[in-house]
């Protein structure tokens, strides 16, 4: 393990690696770096002070303190386009980079250093040599380095060290072979977005301080208003923190349309609502109503069939009780792409029984949204052109970098009816532009982040059809996996047939358990096998190393599995979640090499397994 005074990516090695990377190589790396992104520290440099000023490419940078400052120049440009001054960190600090005097070529310098590390991390991101993340538990993590906080300064020469020691230990999401649940790779042009959000750092309450990226939410939410089929994109809509805040919107605004007096009154001026949603839906819909005063005995989870889709019989059944009980039905939250099983509900039978008893329908396609970017698959949400809400995380499918979530509302003006507080010392009404455009009052925070810029751009680099593409081979992938373990000895399938979405649901068996009887203690057992197999591999296997060819399957214990093991909970069972999502994983060497990924990453960890039966201390737990 590193200690805290060591190097990072390119000047030391990794821990298991078989020697520490010379300053050349460091060099060298630097320079593919700088090559892989056509000199994008530079080029931003140029797009923010124009083509006139761009700075003059340096070579490669002595180590931070390896020689004295060199004066600052004297010309006219700020910044100027003079060779860069090697800058000793060590007796520097944040209050020496701008808005400081003369802090020009201090600051180029700082963030140049600060992009160079960024820009190593990308690269060995995408290098299948490399591990998915140096894991170690919390109590070590701790005690290796110290995180606290302190009274005193640091020198820019440790803040640097802060950015590499953070990214030494962070998970590479954007790896090859990460497939935990819901992320979905780095893409490229997602970064650059974020990376100029960041730079622009603007609040998006009101036109006037967000002039461009309000204009962008506006196009951006009417267009995925059209694909959900409202006629013209007509509507409204925000983007929210993620998922989860934009169900508890949908449920805000349902509650506000039915008793819209409750917005001054209180919960205390109506009547006792409840809620319905699917035994499989998303925890955000019980914590939205808790949030909102509603409570979580209020939300009523209707029986859902063998793959996890909502009984429309049996939502009508439970209307009907709660309307003989007194209570009043406001909202049935249908599900497009269930977090575990992938599953959809059949949304145009649940659109009929929501207009026979008059209640809000939203969708939470916070995961299965994107497939209306499919002419294959968008079917599977047929019906949700009648729901009054929609929650659709493009963060997810999509592969937009987080956060990124859309709440799309079909009425138009109800949620600002619904959220609006007048407040006269933000929301002027006497500017001279369409008011329309203060989005602020609508939403539930003051301060909100800019979204919509990293989907705007990739939706403008990808086109609806690269999107498109990227989801079909996403789901393509899951049909592959299936066919190859459906049949296969040790494993089990949760349910019988193809997968809905790209979660594909099995239980791995091992040896010691295939021979009992299918009954309780076999499943309480088999229960375990998950959450061992994870410590395991996290504690010994490195599971998230990945490194094996084809020709590597030979059961031997230094394999890897190319696969993230998630333990869940679902209503019925425990099971193992090898959750596919590759968005964002298309390029040149991932199409060549997918197929062999996906036929050795559940071969390998079996081989391991079943040579080791779990060994005796494992079956004794399992």
């Amino acid at each position: 393990m590193a200690s805290p005074g060591s190097g990072f990516w390119p000047f030391g090695a990794e821990e298991g690696s078989a020697a520490a990377e010379s300053p050349g190589t460091a060099r060298a790396w630097c320079q593919v770096a700088q090559k892989f992104t056509g000199g994008i520290g530079n080029k931003l440099c140029a797009l923010l002070y124009g083509d006139a000023e761009k700075p003059v490419e340096t070579g490669a940078r002595a180590a931070p303190g390896a020689a004295e400052p060199r004066p600052a120049c004297t010309c006219d440009k700020k910044p100027c386009g003079c060779q860069k001054a090697e800058v000793n960190y060590a007796f520097l600090h944040s209050t020496d980079l701008l808005p400081a005097c003369n802090g020009e070529i201090t600051t180029m310098s700082f963030l140049q250093d600060v992009v160079d590390i960024l820009l190593q991390y990308v690269v060995k991101s995408f290098d299948r040599s490399t591990k998915v993340i140096d894991f170690h538990y919390p109590n070590e993590l701790l005690q290796e380095y110290n995180w606290e906080l302190a009274d005193q300064p640091q020198t820019l020469e440790e803040i640097l060290l802060n950015c590499r020691t953070t990214l030494k230990y962070a998970i590479k999401t954007g790896h090859p072979r990460y497939f935990n649940q819901l992320s979905t790779g780095l893409d490229m042009v997602g970064l650059a977005a974020d990376w100029l959000t960041s730079a622009a750092n603007t609040n998006m309450f009101t036109y006037e301080i967000a002039p461009v990226f309000v204009l962008l939410e506006y196009v951006t939410l009417r267009k995925m208003r059209e694909m959900v089929g409202w006629p013209g994109g007509c509507g409204d809509g925000i983007f929210s923190p993620g998922g989860a805040i934009s169900n508890m919107y949908a449920m805000l605004i349902a509650r506000f349309k039915m008793f819209p007096e409750v917005k001054e009154k209180g919960m205390a001026a109506i009547p006792r609502l409840v809620a319905f949603t699917s035994e499989h839906s998303h925890f955000s819909v019980k914590k939205g109503a808790a949030a909102l005063g509603i409570g979580t005995d209020s939300v009523i989870l209707i029986r859902c069939d063998e793959r996890g889709k909502m009984i429309p019989s049996d939502l009508e059944r439970r209307i009907l009780e709660a309307k003989q009980k007194g209570f009043v039905p406001f909202l049935v939250s249908a599900t497009a792409g269930t977090t575990v099983y992938g599953a959809f509900d059949p949304l145009i039978a649940i659109a009929d029984i929501c207009k026979k008893y008059k209640i809000w329908m939203h969708v939470d396609g916070a995961w299965g949204g994107g497939l209306l970017m499919s002419r294959k698959h968008k079917w599977k949400l047929n019906g949700v052109e009648r729901a009054n809400s929609v929650t659709w995380n493009p963060h997810k499918m999509m592969g937009v970098p987080l956060q990124c979530s859309a709440l799309l509302v079909r009425e138009e003006g109800l949620m600002q009816s619904c959220n609006q507080m007048h407040a006269s010392y933000l929301f002027q009404q006497d500017k001279h532009y369409d008011l329309s455009y203060d989005t602020g009052d609508k939403a539930l925070q003051c301060g909100r982040h800019v979204d919509v810029f990293k989907l705007w751009l990739m939706w403008r680099a990808k086109g609806t059809t690269g999107f498109e593409a990227q989801i079909d081979k996403c789901l393509e992938l899951a049909e592959y996996l299936y066919n190859k373990i459906k049949n296969r000895e040790g494993y089990e399938m949760v349910f019988d047939g193809k997968p809905q979405h790209t979660n594909v649901c099995f239980w791995y068996i091992p040896p010691s358990l295939r021979s009992m009887e299918d009954n309780e203690e076999r499943m309480s057992r088999l229960m375990k096998v998950s959450s061992i197999l994870q410590d395991i591999m996290q504690r010994t296997v490195k599971p998230l190393q990945a490194g094996s060819r084809q020709n590597d399957l030979t059961g031997q214990s230094h394999l890897m599995i190319f696969w993230q093991m998630t333990p869940l909970w679902s209503f019925y069972c425990r099971l193992v979640w090898y959750h596919l999502t590759l968005v964002s994983k298309f390029g040149t060497p991932w199409d060549c090499h997918v197929s062999r990924a996906l036929t050795c990453s559940v071969y390998i960890y079996s081989s391991y397994c079943e040579m080791q039966s779990l060994n005796p201390a494992c079956a004794t737990k399992a």
